[in-house]
């Protein structure tokens, strides 16, 4: 089999074999195909997509490609959730505990950030101690005990993706629907879960910038899924704005907290239902939504899911009485309050660019070797559609040095006023289901 003749066959627009797929994939990974020759294949790819079942192919190609996680020993349906990202998206933080206090095992295999804020291995370290370093057999048994763990990315899972992606990064083929939903389908089937939610962010916050696209991703990677044996389904949410008033690893923690506690900002709270609803469901704990979404409005109302939270953060190192006492959380050494300049009304906050700010701040890694501040962040006091005064404060800001006039700025510019109240971005945009 030549590679140049696998190029030229989808560069007419033509559909790959399996065995095509799986030469691509295996002979890539082992070093034995150029960089300019898959350079050219991705782009073809790009230009000319993929069916369903090249995507399908392709993502067990990947997934075959290098360790593959066993969760057999682990009782009940494994649910994992997967979110394409976005601007103070706390969800796993809160949906771990919420889903595991009904009884859903999730076995979370997590990986640290790079923008805006850390990803979840990197909020979870604002509690002093916790750590994601468990063997295999440990990380079974506390799913099996706590019915959750969260562990660090295998160094080799899915190493063809991994060297895909630092290729796509160079040659402007980040943005292909079957390469994207190839990539994020191939890590979740390699982390061995039985069943998938996938929350598809649209808006200025989110890789996917409209609705459109970002359904058209959904439902690629609810077939893949479906297609190779998966339980997966998609909700769409907007990312418009920052989701909850927390953007920073400590602020989000102490914002998941009260969310398990039953005060946190409704759309967080909004958004953790349905996704967890979801997950109950394909887990096998109830038959509907509506009782799933009961069962988990009652282990917020119990105190069961916080509960959860404090066993998952003790058996992982954490120090649990954070919990309890949330000022033990790291803490920024300056507070600046950011006031409205007019009143009015909260008519757009650009996501993106606030979400920005805080890694000017330290909250997040501009490269790979950037070191993260876990106190610094920003806590947003208003939202799209709030009433101002001027003089109202609109955020603030929570840093390490005492110049700040840069994001300030930043969020005066892109948190704007109007005279007259807009339409509140809606939360959920569609749901997709096989």
């Amino acid at each position: 089999m030549r590679f140049v003749d696998i190029i030229e066959k989808k560069r007419d627009g033509n559909e790959l074999t399996t065995e095509e797929i799986q030469f691509f994939i295996s002979e890539y990974t082992a070093e034995k195909i150029p960089d300019y020759q898959v350079s050219a294949l991705l782009m073809a790819i790009y230009f000319q997509d993929m069916t369903d079942r090249e995507r399908a192919d392709l993502t067990m190609a990947m997934v075959n490609s290098g360790d593959k996680i066993d969760l057999s020993a682990i009782e009940g349906i494994k649910v994992d959730k997967h979110s394409t990202g976005g601007v103070g998206d706390t969800t796993t933080l809160v949906l771990g505990p919420l889903v595991a206090a009904v009884g859903v095992p999730v076995a979370k295999m997590s990986g640290r950030g790079l923008g805006h804020t850390g990803g979840t291995i990197d909020k979870l370290e604002a509690l002093e101690g916790f750590h994601v370093e468990l063997s295999v057999e440990d990380f079974i048994q506390q799913v099996n005990e706590l019915k959750l763990a969260v562990i660090g990315q295998s160094g080799n899972l899915t190493p063809a993706d991994k060297k895909l992606y630092a290729l796509r990064d160079v040659t402007a083929t980040v943005n292909s629907i079957p390469l994207i939903a190839s990539s994020i389908m191939s890590k979740k089937i390699a982390a061995g879960a039985d069943a998938i939610v996938l929350d598809v962010k649209t808006g200025e916050g989110a890789f996917m910038k409209t609705v459109e696209d970002a359904r058209e991703l959904a439902k690629a990677m609810v077939q893949i899924g479906n297609s190779v044996g998966r339980k997966t389904m998609a909700i769409i949410s907007d990312m418009s704005q920052p989701l909850g008033y927390a953007i920073g690893n400590a602020l989000e923690v102490k914002e998941a907290v009260e969310t398990l506690q039953g005060k946190g900002p409704a759309d967080l709270t909004e958004l953790c239902l349905v996704l967890g609803s979801q997950m109950v469901v394909l887990g096998g704990k109830a038959g509907t939504l509506e009782e799933a979404r009961s069962m988990l409005q009652e282990v917020i109302d119990n105190g069961k899911a916080l509960e959860i939270f404090k066993l998952f953060v003790k058996a992982q190192g954490g120090d649990e009485t954070s919990i309890d006492d949330l000022e033990k959380l790291p803490q920024a050494s300056y507070k600046h309050h950011v006031k409205a300049r007019k009143s009015g009304y909260i008519s757009f906050i650009e996501a993106d660019e606030i979400g920005t700010a805080a890694m000017l701040l330290g909250a997040g890694r501009a490269t790979k070797e950037s070191e993260i501040d876990l106190a610094v962040g920003i806590l947003l006091n208003k939202k799209v559609g709030d009433r101002v005064q001027e003089g109202d404060v609109l955020a603030t800001i929570f840093a390490n040095n005492s110049d700040v006039a840069e994001v300030s700025d930043r969020i005066l510019e892109f948190m704007e006023i109007s005279d007259n109240k807009p339409t509140v971005p809606q939360l959920i945009e569609e749901i997709i289901t096989a």
